[in-house]
This record gives C-alpha cells, structure tokens and sequence, in this order.
C-alpha cells in the first residue's frame, strides 16, 4: 500500500463516521409527514419559509456534501488502486 492509498482510506472512514453522526442527529421527519397529512399539507407557518436557515437544513446540508465527498473519494481510490497495478 502506498502513502497515498492509506490517507485516502484515512479520510474515507473519517468521511464515513461523519455521516452517520449527522445522520443519526437529524430529527426523524414521520411526525411532519402524518400532521401534514392531517391538516392537508398547507403550512405557510415562519418555521417553512426560513427553512433553509435551522439547523437540521444545515446538517442536511452537510451530509449531503460529505456523502458526496464519501461517494468521489471511494471512486478515486479504487481507480487508483486499479491503475497502480
């Protein structure tokens, strides 16, 4: 195994045990799904409009990102991997 191999593999376990944390510290969004079902879905409350700013938009934000960067660096590695040999 090169340097390069065992950094990537590295950051790809600290990538992955990123994720999961903000996986598992989101708020389950069942609740949100039956009330609106219930009340029809129509919620114009201040909560909805600045969704983007609270802090599980954030953190979906940042597994979405990380989950990416997990999803390219596993490709990089085993392409690298590939092409060593």
């Amino acid at each position: 195994m090169s340097v390069l191999e065992i950094i990537g593999g590295v950051v790809l376990i600290v990538t992955c045990l990123l994720a999961i944390i903000l996986c598992l510290l989101q708020d389950s969004k069942q609740q949100q799904n039956m009330t609106s079902a219930i009340t029809g879905g129509a919620n114009d409350s201040f909560y909805e409009q600045n969704e983007g700013r609270t802090k599980e938009a954030i953190f979906r934000k940042i597994t979405r990102t990380l989950l990416i960067i997990f999803f390219v660096l596993t490709i990089a590695i085993n392409l690298y991997a590939g092409f060593k040999k």
